[in-house]
């Protein structure tokens, strides 16, 4: 399974610059290729690597940098947790963001939802997390460890598609607002999520909002085709 992510956050969850990272990939000491400012890869491949290097995958933490070691969620877990949310308002980035981020049951407190949102506007204003054919994925730079986030992802159909400022400039229809507690639990769900992107079936499937046990009994088949192999 391939991830896309930008090289700054590669370089920051392996722990090194993002230069670093650009000289072992145009030296080919690191399973990556790089596009533009973005770079891809294998997930289990990088893994590998890492492991091979004694490099092991990291987020910041408060006293330094811990390897992360808890169990992983199914994609189904992620989004049940995040919860489905239909109608989302607003006219641009960073309305939409707030009317997702407000509606997010699972994050309690205006403080820690003032906080996420904040972490998701960081983010676009590096750059758009607009993946194309209409989805966003927006997520924080960087686990959010002091507030106690759990691994989630809030699929957020908006009331209308907005600019997004996406790569292939279509407006956004869903967000899949992701979180996690470490940089191996983003990992995971991106490449989960990723998977089940690429199938022109599953976006036309979003593109009619459906309703949420429809909206799982999809995410179950999908799953299942990943665990698979198909």
């Amino acid at each position: 399974m391939h991830v896309v992510m930008a090289i700054t956050e590669l370089a920051r969850i392996l722990n090194t610059a993002p230069g670093t990272i650009e000289r072992w990939i145009r030296q080919g000491r690191i399973p990556v290729r790089k596009k533009g400012d973005l770079c891809e890869f294998s997930r289990s491949a990088l893994e590998k690597w890492a492991d091979t290097n004694h490099m092991r995958l990291t987020v910041d933490l408060p006293g330094g940098k811990t390897p992360v070691e808890a169990p992983l969620d199914s994609l189904r877990a992620a989004m049940e947790r995040g919860g489905v949310i239909y109608d989302v308002q607003g006219h641009n980035v960073s309305e939409v963001l707030g009317s997702a981020v407000s509606r997010m049951d699972c994050i309690e407190g205006v403080e820690r939802k003032n906080r996420v949102l904040q972490s998701l506007m960081d983010r676009e204003e590096i750059m758009s997390t607009g993946i194309g054919k209409g989805v966003a994925v927006p997520h924080p730079r960087t686990p959010l460890t002091d507030i106690g986030v759990p691994a989630l992802i809030a699929p957020c159909f908006l009331e209308a598609p907005i600019d997004f400022n996406a790569l292939d400039r279509q407006p956004v229809f869903i967000l899949f607002v992701l979180m996690a507690p470490s940089a191996r639990h983003h990992l995971h769900l991106l490449a989960r999520l990723s998977f089940c992107l690429r199938n022109d079936d599953f976006i036309a499937f979003l593109r009619r909002a459906p309703e949420r046990d429809l909206f799982f009994k999809f995410i179950d088949e999908f799953e299942d085709r990943v665990l698979s192999g198909k």
